[in-house]
């Protein structure tokens, strides 16, 4: 994912609200949502080339999300695919904690990353451009492509749209959906620097983002309340029409 924002303990009747957009290039092979053949137990989508996933829950409740750091000027294409930690913790026996602490040995093989993983009831926090791990108190949080909570303009429009939603005793995925779909951009005195240039920074400011090879291409939205009922519900758009199909899929655990 490219932008999250993550309601945790923080509404009366859900446990856990999240609402995200993976950004990518279009050419990049991808499947859509489903419980995995290798893994029955885990829900995702999946990245066809390396293997990995953005986001994803698994049947006993535990969740992993991730988006990338934007720092172009110290990108390692030999470094190993950040997909697989999202995947690899839904696959692992160690607890959040102790799966972060052992990631943090060698965190920076990687390029740049946000990686959050727990379950409903617990929830951690771990960047490789940041020193240490962090469990999450309850709260209301946004993130891009910087750390947590960086005031990036995507970060703050998408929480004051976000915020009037939560406040609804039920929450309705097509509502968020639309927030997701948001593409108007920043203007300029509020763009970023992360080192790319001007006319990139304009297109990646939006929250929806389209441009000529890369941009978003699905939206996620997962309710988990408060009887651990999961609602898992995934849009993907068309990158030349952004027409889109929605899938959802419900279980408890």
């Amino acid at each position: 994912m490219c932008l999250i924002f993550l309601s945790f303990q923080h509404h009366p009747a859900y446990k856990l609200i999240i609402a995200g957009n993976r950004d990518e290039f279009y050419e990049r092979k991808t499947a859509s949502a489903n419980f995995w053949h290798d893994h029955p137990d885990i829900l995702a989508g999946r990245d066809l080339e390396a293997g990995g996933t953005w986001m994803g829950i698994s049947k006993s409740g535990n969740i992993s999300m991730l988006t990338n750091y934007r720092d172009p000027r110290n990108i390692d294409p030999l470094a190993p695919s950040r997909g697989r930690l999202v995947s690899d913790f839904l696959t692992t026996q160690h607890t959040p904690e102790a799966y972060l602490q052992q990631l943090d040995r060698n965190g920076k093989a990687y390029n740049g990353f946000n990686l959050i993983v727990g379950s409903g009831d617990e929830l951690w926090y771990y960047s490789n451009y940041k020193k240490g791990i962090n469990k999450l108190s309850h709260g209301f949080y946004g993130i891009s492509n910087h750390l947590l909570e960086t005031p990036w303009p995507k970060v703050l429009r998408g929480k004051q749209k976000m915020e009037t939603a939560l406040k609804q005793s039920v929450i309705d995925p097509e509502q968020l959906f639309e927030i997701l779909y948001d593409d108007k951009r920043a203007i300029d005195a509020e763009l970023p620097d992360t080192g790319l240039p001007i006319e990139r920074e304009r297109a990646l400011s939006s929250m929806f983002i389209k441009s000529d090879n890369y941009g978003s291409r699905c939206s996620t939205v997962i309710l988990v309340d408060n009887s651990n009922n999961v609602l898992f519900s995934e849009r993907v758009y068309d990158t030349t029409t952004f027409q889109f199909t929605t899938q959802t899929y419900s279980f408890a655990f």
